[in-house]
């Protein structure tokens, strides 16, 4: 992967979690503080999955 395209996927995550904090913030703490509630492994297991869904999208789509 170039490094252009790098900085455009970066880009668009910060793009992404700024309008998500910009148009619900409220919103976004509510659920900060649901995944606080949860385990430390589940939230391992979250975020494994994200990235794995992650790399799925980007690996069908390129």
């Amino acid at each position: 992967m170039e490094a252009n395209t790098l900085l455009v996927l970066f880009a668009g995550a910060l793009i992404v979690e700024g309008l998500a904090w910009a148009l619900a913030p409220s919103l976004l703490e509510r659920l900060l503080e649901a995944l606080a509630g949860l385990p430390l492994e589940a939230r391992r297991m979250l975020g494994l999955l994200t990235a794995l869904t992650g790399i799925a999208i980007l690996w069908v789509a390129l």
